[in-house]
């Protein structure tokens, strides 16, 4: 049964942890050996095309892409990018031919502007290309971006600054839901069932950055009016790879609490027969945060009785919830701005945008778990950059 097979492999982990440190333990059993160091580009264009040709997905190429020739050959949306070139008639793995001057752009010069970006993560192109007075401004953001790959950042709000036990636990998580696709590979993908709440508000306002217009220097500022919360409603919606699943809504000002979820629950399993079916008898990877609706005794019985298989979310991880950073932040951007008179006239709207997104959106969502999990093992538990 999934319950006991997840007791099982929880069980299994424990061990590790026991026996080892928990960063020791994760490199030594997830580190993959690189077959084939440093491949040439067309090579690995070759596989890919060769590959996708089979039927192959996207997000399996990758996969075995990192067992042979590493994580750094080339990364998940490069994969993606080639095979949408392929899948529209290209057939050449080679560079185009470009005409001119031969590139000043040495392997030397690379490395020192490395090197001084480095040494002051926040130099302008400005700034370095006075430092390198032999190349164009043009010149170094190309070195900077395209062949240094960086990007410039700010600072964010996190949900909160992680302790070594929460990094620990994130990295526990990442091992296990790794494992478990290395395993089982899009099968594995293809039974999570995922879901979350959200608020939906009657007048939805512009983010600051949503506002911003063009103006010239001398053009009167646009004020805007302070507004009142307007009224809202929860709503929770429940999606797998193949799209949305459940969309409900509670009445006017309820608040979700376990009762409600796993009334949610009942109709999401109803739900599940309807539309997918054999699905519940394959076996439900069941993954949810760890709110307190969705983690108390009353949930975790109901859970149990539909032997549904719990992936374990590490707490304060909204970036490996695959509704935070799929559809959440796309729904919030639909809605800005927007306002709306009734109850049925929201809910239709927000279960329209839903179920107008593509399939390969939502399989997409899943698939990101794979390179967010791994990053997260990779960088020891800290967060994942969006």
């Amino acid at each position: 049964m999934p319950g006991r097979r997840s007791v099982s492999r929880r069980r299994s982990t424990c061990v590790i942890f026991r026996s080892l440190s928990a960063t020791y333990a994760l490199l030594c059993l997830f580190t993959m050996t690189v077959l084939i160091e440093n491949p040439a580009a067309c090579e690995i264009r070759c596989v890919i095309r060769f590959l996708n040709a089979k039927k192959v997905k996207p997000i399996e190429i990758y996969r075995q892409f990192c067992e042979v020739y590493g994580q750094n050959a080339m990364s998940d949306s490069m994969v993606r990018r080639w095979v949408r070139q392929f899948n529209e008639g290209r057939s050449e793995v080679h560079d185009e031919e470009r005409s001119g001057r031969p590139s000043l752009i040495t392997e030397e010069l690379v490395h020192a502007i490395d090197e001084k970006i480095k040494e002051n993560r926040k130099f302008t192109i400005s700034a370095l290309a006075m430092e390198f007075p032999q190349i164009s401004r043009s010149l170094m953001h190309e070195i900077v971006t395209h062949k240094l790959k960086f990007h410039k950042l700010c600072a964010r709000w996190a949900p909160k600054i992680l302790t070594e036990s929460h990094k620990t636990k994130r990295m526990g998580c990442a091992l296990e839901f790794l494992t478990r696709y290395h395993e089982g590979g899009v099968d594995f993908l293809s039974q999570i069932v995922t879901g979350d709440e959200t608020w939906v508000s009657y007048d939805t306002h512009e983010s600051k950055r949503q506002s911003m217009e063009w103006r010239h220097t001398s053009s009167p500022t646009r004020v805007k009016p302070k507004h009142l919360t307007p009224g809202k409603i929860m709503c929770t919606v429940f999606w797998d790879s193949k799209g949305i699943i459940l969309i409900d809504f509670l009445p006017r000002g309820q608040t979700i609490n376990a009762a409600v979820y796993c009334e949610t629950l009942r109709k999401l399993r109803r739900a599940i027969q309807n539309k997918r079916r054999g699905f519940l008898s394959k076996g439900v990877v069941f993954l949810h945060d760890n709110a307190r609706p969705h983690t108390a005794n009353m949930t975790k019985t109901l859970l149990r009785v539909f032997c549904w298989d719990v992936f374990d979310q590490p707490p304060y991880s909204p970036d490996l919830a695959p509704s935070e950073f799929l559809f959440l932040l796309h729904l919030k951007s639909f809605l800005a701005g927007k306002n709306f008179n009734n109850d049925k006239e929201m809910k239709e709207n927000v279960s329209n945008w839903l179920k107008s997104q593509a399939a390969t959106f939502y399989e997409e969502g899943i698939e990101k778990l794979v390179p967010r999990y791994d990053t997260c093992l990779q960088n020891f538990g800290s967060y994942v950059e969006r």
